[in-house]
């Protein structure tokens, strides 16, 4: 096939952006009205940015891989459809008094950018970037156009509220309600707030005059909203809904599932409602599918601690433990250690409760009691698909603490969680289960205790002195401050949402049962002879762990001696 001079397709060739064969074969499959670049990129002859590139080129207009982030553009975006914006890969992204500067993936569509013109009342200058950029830029900017959930519910029309709270009574008028409906908007509004502000729960909960909705934000619990308590049965029904439960039923426990699509992420919500005193109380736990695996570096394992581990998951049997309360991180460490040794090599397979990530290439099993799949169940299943490696989400009992033993013994690597407090107490656990002596020292390799600390936010930190009591508290020696800065949290910035602290870290202490612990092991000694034996050795324990962040300007004193507490003998 041969391209007119001058065009599109002969400017492809020039640049050396595609090859003439790929440029037939886009020809011959373009089809439902795709364009020549979709086709191309779809075929995988080009990719998104070496497009952009050669049609702004062709063009003549100004190319940009990643778009401008200054200039107030909320007010044009607000007479901007989003649907309209993503269908065409268009976006404003600043203005000045004569123009507003436009990003396109297809300046070629001159239909769109001239509705654009006419929408914004303002001559436009055109700019290329890729389309992908650009659904990105439109995600996040439509997100921080959304507004608060106490913003909307300073807007409520009170009498529409209260005439959709007095016809609540039948759950049939709660169906039939539009999307313009007050409280739809409202319970839309917390889930974009939640997830904007990076929010793992959100609690909605009910007390005898009050409602009260609250964010577990890095760990810790803030008010967010206080609705009127009169609202309560429609807020509740809402998600009800929502999550495909029974309206009419106030008396029972009930579980449910949401997913939403938000920002251009996919969001899988769970859903509890439990019966209290004073009303259904509702938690909802947010997990985003799209969030990757981390990497073990990027959970707090550093230097040698991180040298020992990445050797320990390449062991070709034997049972590596993360204990830890619920929500230290454990299946976070778990997954980030599955994805190392993630390789076409091996057939690793897991079952959990619940499956929190997917990962490529790995066997995910569903722990589901209704159908008598459990922990234990499943795991023998699993033994009879040849697995190389297997991770059980939590040891629950004495019959699952088996079976993953004897998997261990029979050439299999195992990882699993157990609930106590620190790594010393693991061993302790399984004997107290009934596991035999020998059979825990010969099985179990290393287990790892774990916490998860919140980072000070670097935007507006302070640094300060610590006291001396502080320092021997944490056990900090003073030569360790030389050319060192301590930082404590500051007043607070929009970053950090005014906590001080912006995201989270794990710190770990780890222990490897060497011969010398599987000799205490075997004598049935208690969780405090293990730990003076490990520690006699230079082990470092969870709260020197922490020590290390603190003196590193990680977090603070005061988060390492929060999350510690409890671990003081």
């Amino acid at each position: 096939m041969t391209f007119a001079v001058g065009s599109l397709e002969a400017s492809l060739l020039e640049q050396g952006a595609v090859s003439p064969e790929a440029l037939d074969k886009a020809r011959e499959k373009q089809r439902d009205g795709k364009s020549l670049g979709e086709v191309l990129q779809e075929m995988g002859a080009i990719d998104s940015t070496t497009w952009a590139r050669a049609v702004a080129e062709y063009f003549g207009l100004p190319f940009n891989e990643r778009l401008p982030e200054d200039g107030d553009i909320l007010p044009l975006i607000n007479t901007l459809p989003i649907n309209f914006a993503k269908r065409c890969q268009l976006l404003p992204v600043a203005q000045d008094a004569e123009a507003v500067l436009v990003a396109t993936a297809d300046p070629a569509n001159v239909g769109p950018l001239d509705d654009l013109r006419l929408l914004l009342r303002k001559p436009i200058r055109v700019m290329v970037a890729p389309g992908p950029v650009i659904i990105d830029a439109i995600n996040r900017v439509y997100d921080l156009a959304s507004g608060s959930a106490s913003e909307l519910m300073d807007g409520l029309d009170e009498e529409r509220l209260d005439l959709i709270a007095t016809d609540l009574d039948e759950p049939r008028d709660l169906l039939e309600s539009d999307d313009e409906a007050p409280i739809i908007r409202l319970v839309n509004s917390l889930l974009f707030q939640a997830a904007k502000d990076r929010a793992s729960d959100i609690h909605i909960e009910t007390f005898e005059r009050a409602l009260t909705v609250r964010f577990r934000i890095d760990g810790i619990l803030y008010d967010i909203l206080s609705p009127p308590k009169r609202f309560q049965p429609v807020i509740i029904s809402r998600v009800k809904i929502m999550a495909g439960l029974n309206i009419a039923e106030k008396r029972l426990p009930q579980d449910g599932r949401i997913r939403i699509r938000l920002a251009g992420k996919d969001i899988d919500i769970r859903v509890s409602i439990v019966p209290t005193a004073f009303g259904e109380r509702v938690v909802m736990r947010l997990l985003d599918k799209a969030t990757t695996v981390l990497h073990l570096e990027e959970l707090g394992l550093l230097g040698a601690k991180h040298e020992m581990v990445s050797r320990l998951i390449k062991q070709s049997h034997g049972i590596i433990l993360v204990t830890g309360p619920t929500g230290s991180g454990k299946t976070t460490t778990l997954y980030a250690a599955l994805s190392k040794i993630n390789t076409t090599d091996k057939n690793i397979i897991t079952i959990e409760d619940p499956i929190e990530y997917q990962l490529h290439g790995v066997g995910q099993i569903q722990v589901n009691p209704k159908i008598e799949l459990t922990f234990a169940s499943g795991l023998r299943s699993i033994l009879r698909q040849d697995p190389d490696v297997i991770m059980v989400g939590e040891i629950r009992d004495l019959e699952t603490a088996e079976i993953a033993i004897q998997a261990a013994l029979t050439g299999h690597l195992v990882f699993s969680t157990l609930h106590t407090n620190d790594s010393f107490g693991a061993m302790t656990r399984l004997l107290d289960m009934g596991i035999e002596p020998f059979l825990v020292s010969s099985s179990v390799i290393a287990v790892m205790a774990q916490r998860l600390v919140r980072r000070v936010c670097i935007a507006c930190r302070e640094s300060y002195q610590p006291s001396r009591e502080e320092m021997e508290e944490l056990g900090i020696a003073p030569q360790r401050l030389i050319g060192r800065t301590i930082f404590k949290p500051g007043e607070g910035c929009p970053q950090c949402k005014r906590t001080g602290y912006r995201g989270r870290t794990g710190i770990h202490e780890l222990l490897v049962v060497d011969d010398e612990i599987r000799a205490l092991v075997m004598k049935n000694a208690d969780a405090a002879t293990i730990r003076r034996a490990a520690t006699a050795r230079g082990m470092n324990t969870l709260r020197e762990d922490g020590a290390d962040k603190v003196v590193e300007g990680v977090t603070t004193i005061e988060e390492v001696l929060r999350v510690t507490q409890e671990d003081l003998v």
